[in-house]
């Protein structure tokens, strides 16, 4: 069987969508671990199904490279904005989306020529924001956890450019005070309203940009008085704008998304 595929990343956290619309998947577990490969794979950190929904317009699953499946991304729900309203699935540019965290609602910024450049994504309101005591023998003695539909670990540091982002972060994500594993950010102040951020994602490893963990990071500054509510979140693939609103207490994180390329890819039945 072919299946058509779509590359496309949001400040370069890139996934591999598939329109299971037209193109059924019965094993995404199986396939987001061969395809996310690098070298012998398409390449990607993981793997995005997009399809149809009974409780909102359209609906995501999201499998990371390990095969495991996340119940959200915000990297990942702005390029389905995109694609949604450039293949022409859809005319409508705000767009509900159905994730294993909610209902989400997709807000396209829309160029003269028609196309989406930028999306803004309401990630809802966070969760369970509280300082963490992470014990002895770990590098870093606190952080502050934040759920955001999926569960997040910010630490703040003088200077990321010097952690040792897989060794450090490979070790946090399986802390035994997240028993479903944690993605782990690393976060430093660079001026007022400004973060530079890097991310060790569950189940992906190091990636270039997390949507999530950047709203968890702009929630952690501005709950510890590092940041005001609203901050740009510098990553190794780009640069988000979050705005934790004070009235509605949502969080609201707006980015690119990019297609990079499209596909065909053969698997057995």
């Amino acid at each position: 069987m072919n299946i058509k595929f779509t590359k496309m990343h949001g400040a370069g956290n890139d996934y591999i969508y598939v329109n299971t619309m037209h193109y059924p998947i019965d094993n995404p577990e199986d396939l987001a671990v061969e395809w996310s490969k690098p070298h012998t794979g398409i390449g990607s950190d993981g793997l995005v199904l997009i399809g149809n929904s009974e409780a909102a317009d359209f609906s995501m699953r999201i499998f990371n490279a390990d095969g495991s499946e996340a119940r959200m991304c915000g990297n990942a729900s702005r390029c389905i904005g995109k694609y949604l309203y450039e293949e022409g699935l859809t005319s409508k540019t705000n767009i509900t989306l159905e994730t294993l965290s909610g209902i989400k609602t997709l807000k396209l910024h829309l160029t003269p020529d028609n196309h989406v450049d930028e999306v803004t994504v309401d990630m809802g309101t966070p969760e369970n924001i509280h300082p963490v005591q992470l014990g002895e023998g770990y590098e870093y003695n606190e952080g502050i956890a934040v759920s955001m539909g999926n569960p997040h670990l910010v630490i703040f540091v003088d200077d990321v450019a010097k952690i040792d982002i897989a060794r450090i972060g490979s070790r946090l994500e399986r802390h035994p005070l997240f028993p479903d594993r944690v993605n782990v950010e690393f976060a430093q102040i660079t001026s007022e309203g400004k973060i530079r951020m890097r991310v060790w994602e569950r189940g992906s490893g190091i990636t270039l940009a997390c949507g999530t963990g950047a709203c968890a990071t702009a929630v952690a500054a501005a709950y510890s008085g590092k940041c005001g509510r609203s901050s740009q979140i510098k990553m190794d693939g780009g640069t988000l704008h979050i705005e934790w609103s004070s009235s509605d207490g949502h969080v609201y994180m707006t980015g690119p998304a990019v297609r990079v390329f499209d596909g065909e890819i053969t698997v057995s039945c």
